[in-house]
């Protein structure tokens, strides 16, 4: 996997319990059109401290163009923002 830490925008369900489910992100590439990208599967769901920095890191699993692909995003709990980390 490649490691990328782009901002995207993340639409996400929370529930009354405080668990942040992501289900789709929109990710802008330099000279392209912006790409809409659905998550068909969390595979794995962890914490992390980096830098006293908590962020909570989501394995995740698509279909890109009739490819599977399996990425991690991190959302960076004291900003609010979600990051493309690894595809």
């Amino acid at each position: 996997m490649k490691v990328l830490m782009k901002s995207v925008d993340m639409i996400c369900f929370n529930s009354s319990e405080g668990v942040i489910t992501p289900i789709k992100f929109r990710i802008r590439e330099e000279g392209q059109e912006a790409r809409i990208i659905r998550i068909d599967r969390i595979i794995d769901k962890k914490e992390e401290r980096i830098a006293g920095n908590r962020m909570l890191v989501y394995t995740l699993q698509t279909t890109i163009d009739g490819i599977e692909r399996i990425f991690e995003m991190k959302y960076e709990i004291q900003t609010f923002k979600w990051y493309l980390y690894k595809m």
